[in-house]
């Protein structure tokens, strides 16, 4: 057992509902989980790709079939895994993917797609869950983002887009479940050696005029042949794992330092931008007694 991998003796068994168990954290999330003796429901494209958790976690795990851009498909799933399970405590929103490229090298297919998997898929998940949370009196929403839900760098708009709408849905509904004892927590992981760096990442079809500017930083990135990222995911999946004893559950977690000093020296940028616009801000109000 590695040392990211939790024991659990004195832990009630829970069970969890995460969307892309295939690859990524959804698959160490779920490896971690079974071997700890939770149990999973996972859902995948193709059954194929887990076919080990079925086959060594029978009576733990459970397969569902399901693209989170079919938001019937999506209520289905939900719907059928609470009627099937009983009670699920844990819903995490994993799913999604990143799409490289300037604004204006991407398609419109591309650019509706990756918003409907990223943040439609993500918000519909959890409004499917919601109901079934409140009815057995609380549970925990966990939605997998990045520290590229508060950072933006060029070259990635559109992947920027779905995880900055993402974080402002889950900080509103967040305040909207707190009473009904369901807590949500957004993780911001920075970068991971995971497929979504090495092999699941999308690029535009990118055009000359960009080549040798910011936007086509992120070729150097996606290089196998540049450093590897710093993030262990068996060790970001442990701490993800560990949010849900947490009393009250974190709004926000941030993994990897790299990504926090990034997320920091972002927002302190943005907090002095807007206490510079102070007197312009106040300039248009009316008048004191008007």
């Amino acid at each position: 057992m590695s040392a990211a991998t939790h024991e659990r003796s004195d832990m009630p068994q829970r069970t969890w509902l995460i969307t892309g168990v295939s690859s990524g954290f959804g698959r160490e999330l779920t490896t971690q989980l079974l071997e700890r003796g939770d149990r999973v429901v996972g859902t995948v494209r193709r059954a194929d790709t887990v076919a080990e958790f079925a086959e060594h976690h029978a009576d733990a795990f459970r397969v569902e079939l399901l693209d989170v851009t079919d938001t019937a498909a999506v209520r289905e799933v939900v719907d059928r895994s609470f009627a099937a399970l009983g009670r699920i405590d844990v819903i995490v929103s994993n799913a999604g993917y990143g799409l490289f490229g300037a604004a204006e090298e991407l398609s419109n297919e591309e650019v509706n797609h990756i918003i409907a998997t990223n943040l439609t898929g993500s918000i519909q998940l959890i409004r499917s869950a919601i109901p079934h949370l409140r009815a057995q009196g609380g549970g925990r929403i966990i939605q997998i983002s990045t520290y590229g839900g508060q950072v933006a760098f060029p070259g990635n708009s559109l992947y920027h887009a779905t995880k900055w709408g993402i974080e402002g849905f889950c900080e509103s509904v967040a305040q909207e479940v707190a009473q009904f004892g369901i807590g949500l927590t957004i993780v911001e992981p920075g970068g991971a050696r995971t497929e979504f760096r090495y092999g699941s990442a999308r690029v535009a079809e990118l055009m000359p005029e960009y080549d040798q500017t910011p936007a086509h930083s992120f070729l150097k990135m996606l290089d196998p042949a540049s450093a590897p990222a710093p993030g262990d995911p068996a060790r970001m999946a442990a701490r993800i794992i560990q949010t849900v004893d947490q009393e009250p559950a974190p709004l926000r977690m941030v993994l990897g330092s790299q990504a926090l000093d990034s997320t920091l020296t972002a927002l302190r940028k943005r907090i002095a931008d807007f206490e510079n616009q102070t007197e312009l801000a106040a300039s248009t109000d009316f008048p004191p007694g008007e």
